[in-house]
Formats: structure tokens, sequence, C-alpha cells
């Protein structure tokens, strides 16, 4: 029963995600509404991470499986892609190294923040102590 209520938690925020995604016009997938959902919810406390732990747990174990359909889809289609595979792979790769770079630097903004933030808290303390 408790994984019943688990994906039935998971599943009202991926409905969510689908009804922003038919009101919002935005180019934004539906899952992507409903990823940012869930992630404020956790975010904000107004959900518990256990409340969804064990079926999280089993999606990401299902994860891999679920690459099987579109690796054989470009399997099949192996006969359209090989014509155009060298502008792929360099598409695939710059795009790539550019998602690491901009994780990267915006970890890095985050960090330095919160670091400030943590030593402005020391010194603010310190003078009113």
């Amino acid at each position: 029963m408790k994984f019943v209520k688990q994906f039935s938690i998971i599943l009202a925020f991926a409905f969510i995600g689908e009804v922003l995604h038919a009101a919002i016009p935005l180019p934004v997938p539906a899952s992507i509404y409903g990823i940012l959902l869930l992630f404020l919810a956790l975010d904000r406390k107004w959900l518990a991470a256990g409340d969804i732990r064990e079926a999280v747990g089993f999606l990401i174990q299902l994860m891999p499986v679920l690459f099987v359909p579109p690796a054989v889809g470009l399997m099949q289609a192996w006969g359209v892609l090989r014509p155009d595979l060298g502008a792929y792979l360099v598409i695939t790769l710059v795009s790539t190294a550019l998602v690491i770079v901009v994780t990267g630097r915006f970890t890095q903004f985050i960090l330095r923040a919160q670091r400030r933030r943590l030593r402005d808290k020391v010194l603010h303390e310190k003078s009113a102590g």
C-alpha cells in the first residue's frame, strides 16, 4: 500500500505538470513542470523525501530499461543517421561540453554565494554577541 501512495504522489505531480503544460503556452515539456513542482514541494518541506523514497528508488533502478526502446530506434534508423553521423557527433560533443561547463560554473556560483552568506552570518553574530 505504501508504494501505491508514493506512486500516487509522483503521478499527481506529473498530472499537474500536464495541466500546466496545457494551460501555459510555453515550449516547456509537461514533465519539466511536474519535476519543478516536485522539487519545490520538497524544497519548501511541503513534502518529505521519505514520502516518496521507495518509489523513486524503484524508478531509478528501472531507468536503464527505459533506454532500450530509444536505442533500438537508433539502430533501426542507422541508414538515415549514417550520412550525417559526423555532424551528430560534433553536436553531441559540443552540447555535452557546454552543459558540463555551464553546470560547473553555476554550481561554483551557488557554492560561493552560500559561503558568503555563511561568512556574513558568522560575522554578524560575532559583532552582535
